[in-house]
Protein backbone atom coordinates (compact mmCIF):
# COMPACT_ATOMS: atom_id res chain seq x y z
CA UNK A 1 0.00 0.00 0.00
CA UNK A 2 2.88 2.36 0.78
CA UNK A 3 4.31 1.75 -2.70
CA UNK A 4 0.96 2.61 -4.28
CA UNK A 5 0.68 5.79 -2.20
CA UNK A 6 4.22 6.75 -3.19
CA UNK A 7 3.43 6.25 -6.86
CA UNK A 8 0.25 8.29 -6.57
CA UNK A 9 2.17 11.13 -4.91
CA UNK A 10 4.77 10.99 -7.68
CA UNK A 11 2.02 11.19 -10.30
CA UNK A 12 0.41 14.12 -8.52
CA UNK A 13 3.73 15.97 -8.38
CA UNK A 14 4.36 15.28 -12.05
CA UNK A 15 0.89 16.45 -13.08
CA UNK A 16 1.16 19.56 -10.90
CA UNK A 17 4.48 20.46 -12.49
CA UNK A 18 3.12 19.89 -15.97
CA UNK A 19 0.06 22.06 -15.32
CA UNK A 20 2.24 24.81 -13.84
CA UNK A 21 4.55 24.70 -16.86
CA UNK A 22 1.67 25.01 -19.32
CA UNK A 23 0.09 27.78 -17.22
CA UNK A 24 3.31 29.78 -17.26
CA UNK A 25 3.22 29.82 -21.06
CA UNK A 26 -0.29 31.28 -21.14
CA UNK A 27 -1.08 34.98 -21.39
CA UNK A 28 -3.25 34.81 -18.26
CA UNK A 29 -1.95 31.92 -16.10
CA UNK A 30 -4.42 32.38 -13.24
CA UNK A 31 -7.41 32.25 -15.56
CA UNK A 32 -5.95 29.18 -17.25
CA UNK A 33 -5.51 27.42 -13.90
CA UNK A 34 -9.04 28.32 -12.79
CA UNK A 35 -10.57 27.12 -16.05
CA UNK A 36 -8.47 23.95 -15.99
CA UNK A 37 -9.46 23.21 -12.37
CA UNK A 38 -13.13 23.67 -13.24
CA UNK A 39 -12.81 21.33 -16.23
CA UNK A 40 -11.09 18.66 -14.13
CA UNK A 41 -13.81 18.93 -11.47
CA UNK A 42 -16.49 18.57 -14.16
CA UNK A 43 -14.78 15.42 -15.45
CA UNK A 44 -14.62 13.95 -11.94
CA UNK A 45 -18.33 14.68 -11.44
CA UNK A 46 -19.22 12.99 -14.72
CA UNK A 47 -16.99 9.91 -14.54
CA UNK A 48 -18.76 6.59 -14.21
CA UNK A 49 -17.19 4.68 -11.30
CA UNK A 50 -18.21 1.06 -11.73
CA UNK A 51 -17.90 -1.76 -9.23
CA UNK A 52 -18.47 0.25 -6.06
CA UNK A 53 -21.49 0.43 -3.83
CA UNK A 54 -20.74 4.02 -2.84
CA UNK A 55 -19.01 5.98 -5.59
CA UNK A 56 -19.80 9.27 -3.83
CA UNK A 57 -16.95 8.69 -1.39
CA UNK A 58 -14.46 8.13 -4.20
CA UNK A 59 -15.75 11.23 -5.97
CA UNK A 60 -15.37 13.32 -2.78
CA UNK A 61 -11.77 12.15 -2.31
CA UNK A 62 -11.01 12.98 -5.95
CA UNK A 63 -12.52 16.46 -5.57
CA UNK A 64 -10.49 17.05 -2.39
CA UNK A 65 -7.31 15.90 -4.15
CA UNK A 66 -7.97 18.34 -7.00
CA UNK A 67 -8.42 21.18 -4.51
CA UNK A 68 -5.18 20.22 -2.76
CA UNK A 69 -3.21 20.09 -6.01
CA UNK A 70 -4.38 23.49 -7.14
CA UNK A 71 -3.95 25.07 -3.70
CA UNK A 72 -0.25 24.16 -3.85
CA UNK A 73 0.27 26.29 -6.95
CA UNK A 74 1.35 29.84 -6.26
CA UNK A 75 0.34 32.80 -8.38
CA UNK A 76 3.03 34.00 -10.76
CA UNK A 77 5.58 36.46 -9.39
CA UNK A 78 5.30 40.15 -10.27
CA UNK A 79 8.79 40.13 -11.81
Amino acid sequence: MDELNGRMMACQILVTGLIARVANEQRDPLRFLSDFRDEIKAVVNGVNIAGLDNSDRVRQVAQRTIDELFSLMKPPSAE
